[in-house]
């Protein structure tokens, strides 16, 4: 049979617009691909670089202060959202075009509408109009879903945030996550009088226990206001403020309410089940170690699968399909010691595992150190910051690194290049440190802190 494409994609985020980009560019094939909304998907429109962008902007809020105790003459007149959020969207634009160019420059045909499966090897746009091809790609991505609280349509997620009119003077943050205690910290350095709420007993869960406690504490400190073991009880619109009851019978007022309490694939209506892939309890597209679902012509990458949510492993599944499918290359995408960052604030940075779950594999021994950096130590700064390693007794390999410091994320980069390559704590101990700066204190620490 003769198809009008090698490859159709569905998603033009950063695993589906990368994996038709090579698979043209690198293999000659014919591909085309749909989005029914913007290119570039959640990370690049509604995610990580907006995000990160607002994190920038917020970490601003305490300079001067900072700047005054090393000399400088420095004033805060102020945080001007307006002007930030324009050039926040200029360059979001620009990123989007970035997207598009690099689709059409590889041979890519584009379709800006909404696609669903019509049969193992057919695709049907928003006109009606039905496209065949040799291999369908599902990479459709993930939404922010709310609760089933009463009111609940009052508040506002993570995709809306980037939108708001103007700041709110307070705000309530509900969630536990990277993604609620990454907004804490973001509205808290904008000067939003800002509330956390997490029903458990610590944010971060699943999270190293001793860096997520540094980084609540460190909250905190900052001015979040941050109350565990409470959720929304009942919410509703008063005026122009939501009225809030908490599960402890609490209540009050808030200017805005967020919720980031999950996220769900986007694979509602795509025409999936009718033929015959099969999704899982939460909706995710269940597909095989390279990503092929039970339908064999249909695969399916990144966080509508709910495998490891994050852009840089929806690219390698992208990449990894390309390989299988197109260059007759079995390759599985590899999901193990997957360096991560937490942009809260204070950042964290994290590879391997936690002190918990090493703990429940073997015996190891525990190398920690928390203090306060010189550069805020110096302004007067309570600031902590916290280095940890955890090293298998039996073999001394390094089985997780954990950070919590300013540039976590940038030092985590290369120390999980140290953990992916099996390095032990010895390893690690014939490093020279670099002095001085803060990350020496990962080839510093001889003493084991505790052993479990």
């Amino acid at each position: 049979m003769a198809f009008d494409y090698d490859l159709f994609v569905i998603g033009g985020g950063s695993g589906g617009v990368r994996a038709a980009r090579v698979a043209a560019q690198d293999t000659g094939a014919k591909v085309a691909l749909a989005e029914e909304d913007r290119y570039g998907g959640t990370c690049v429109i509604r995610g990580c670089v907006p995000k990160k962008l607002m994190v920038f902007a917020s970490g601003y809020a305490g300079l001067a202060q900072e700047a005054q105790a090393y000399g400088w003459d420095v004033s805060n007149k102020g945080f001007d959202w307006k002007a930030f959020q324009k050039k926040m969207h200029a360059e979001l634009d620009r990123l989007e075009g970035i997207y598009r160019n690099l689709l059409k420059n590889a041979g890519v045909e584009t379709f800006d509408s909404r696609a669903r499966i019509a049969d193992a090897h057919t695709v049907e746009l928003a006109d009606g109009t039905r496209k065949t091809a040799k291999h369908i790609l599902i990479a459709v991505g993930g939404r922010p879903v709310k609760p089933a609280i009463a009111g609940a349509e009052h508040a506002i997620t993570s995709n809306e945030i980037f939108d708001l009119e103007s700041l709110p003077k307070s705000m309530l943050i509900v969630g536990g996550g990277y993604i609620a205690s990454e907004f804490a910290g973001v509205m808290n350095g904008m000067g939003v009088e800002t509330t956390q709420f997490y029903r458990g007993d610590q944010i971060l869960r699943g999270f190293d226990d001793e860096a997520r406690t540094v980084v609540a504490q460190e909250m905190v400190v900052k001015g979040v206001n941050l109350e565990l073991n409470t959720n929304i009880a009942e919410m509703r619109r008063e005026g122009a403020g939501i009225w809030v009851k908490d599960t402890n019978g609490v209540e009050r007022s808030f200017d805005q309410v967020m919720f980031a309490t999950g996220r769900a694939p986007n694979s509602d209506n795509l025409g999936l089940e009718d033929v015959g892939v099969a999704l899982g309890r939460k909706g995710e597209v269940v597909v095989d170690e390279y990503s092929q679902t039970g339908v064999p012509s249909i695969y399916a990458v990144g966080d509508v699968t709910d495998r490891a949510n994050l852009t840089p492993v929806a690219i390698r599944e992208g990449m990894a399909f390309v390989e299988t499918v197109f260059k007759g290359n079995p390759t599985k995408p590899d999901h193990d010691l997957i360096p991560t960052a937490i942009f809260t604030q204070p950042e964290m940075g994290t590879v391997g595992l936690s002190e918990e779950e090493a703990k429940a594999q073997e015996p190891i021994e525990v190398y920690s150190t928390s203090f306060k950096p010189m550069q805020q130590s110096f302004a007067g700064q309570a600031e902590k910051v916290l280095m940890k390693l955890i090293v298998s007794q039996a073999n001394r390999k390094v089985l997780g690194c954990h950070i919590v410091a300013p540039g976590a994320g940038e030092l985590i980069q290369l120390a999980g290049i140290a953990v992916k390559m099996g390095a032990t704590k010895e390893d690690f101990d014939r490093t020279v440190a670099v002095h001085p700066t803060m990350s020496e204190e990962l080839v510093t620490m001889k003493t084991p802190t505790r052993t479990g």
